[in-house]
């Protein structure tokens, strides 16, 4: 997990405890977090892509990955991991093209001068939505595991 401004940690944990996964909170030096039984806290220097690049150097095949950031997720999709936002979308092959080219072209227009409203404020349902999608990669997942 990309955990510098995740806020949905507390749903993570709990649906980690509930089918019994690791979880691998990396965050900057910045964010005190404490690991505790199935939860590993990862803290790397708080420059700007520390965490980016630390993910994409270890994450793998099968693992899932919560992040608000389309490149990185487009590196996990990369190498095979199932890749979440925080408020639950699964980005996929056919939609990170898309929200990657939608993130330059505001970038374009923010240095142009235009003014953006950025990110509604994240809701109750929002967490409700998340857990969810999280639950049903969980379950697939582990329906899709050799016996």
């Amino acid at each position: 997990m990309d955990a510098d401004a995740c806020p949905v940690k507390p749903e993570i944990i709990r649906a980690a405890a509930q089918y019994s996964v690791h979880v691998l909170m990396v965050a900057s030096f910045d964010h005190r977090l404490k690991g505790q039984e199935g939860i590993e806290v990862i803290q790397v220097d708080r420059s700007d892509q520390s965490v980016d690049l630390f993910i994409a150097n270890h994450i793998r095949r099968g693992d899932i990955l919560i992040t608000q950031d389309f490149g990185l997720a487009a590196i996990g999709l990369g190498k095979g991991a199932v890749c979440l936002s925080n408020r639950g979308q699964e980005y996929t092959d056919r939609t990170i093209d898309f929200l990657l080219d939608r993130r330059h072209t505001q970038g374009k227009l923010r240095r142009g001068g235009k003014h953006s409203k950025g990110p509604k404020p994240f809701t109750d349902e929002d967490r409700e939505f998340f857990l969810h999608g999280l639950t049903k990669v969980l379950l697939r997942l582990q329906e899709n595991r050799p016996v």
